[in-house]
């Protein structure tokens, strides 16, 4: 498992645009559910969608919804599942949070849904921190992102 954060060389944070064009969109290949997010888009489909505790779509659903409006988060998790996994059954844990999460600052880094298999954060218009049980796409996005620190080492200093 890896991670990284971004929190030098963009404006604003998080763009989930910028994020899903690093990795290939990788994220299609998923199912997704979102909590613990604040963030404001325009259309108001995408509105009512967010206006919830936590929201769950697929990855094409994910994907439609950031290229038609690639908007600001400012809170937020974002945890990927295998498409074989159902909402019902990623339902019964623990809903993960950004807001008031020490354990993204712990090492051994690890991803907050024992089912999910990677995770964006979106912590405060700051920063956005990417951890995945797959290396290859963690070292994909940073590759893309040459001012992306190692999760790990940014948790020791």
């Amino acid at each position: 498992m890896k991670g990284v954060v971004i929190d030098k060389g963009e404006k604003y944070f998080t763009f989930l645009g910028s994020i899903f064009g690093s990795i290939e969109n990788i994220q299609k290949d998923y199912n997704w559910l979102i909590t613990g997010h604040e963030c404001y888009p325009q259309n108001a489909k995408y509105v009512e969608k967010l206006s919830k505790e936590w929201c769950w779509m697929t990855g094409e659903e994910l994907t439609e919804m950031i290229e038609d409006e690639n908007f600001q988060w400012i809170w937020g998790v974002l945890s990927a599942f295998p498409k074989d996994v159902t909402k019902d059954v990623v339902l019964k844990y623990k809903l993960p949070k950004a807001d008031g999460n020490d354990k993204i600052w712990q090492n051994p880094i690890s991803i907050q849904h024992p089912l999910s298999v990677m995770e964006i954060i979106a912590w405060d218009s700051s920063m956005t921190i990417f951890i995945s049980r797959c290396n290859d796409i963690v070292e994909k996005l940073a590759v893309s992102n040459p001012l992306a620190e190692d999760l790990e080492e940014y948790n020791k200093s």
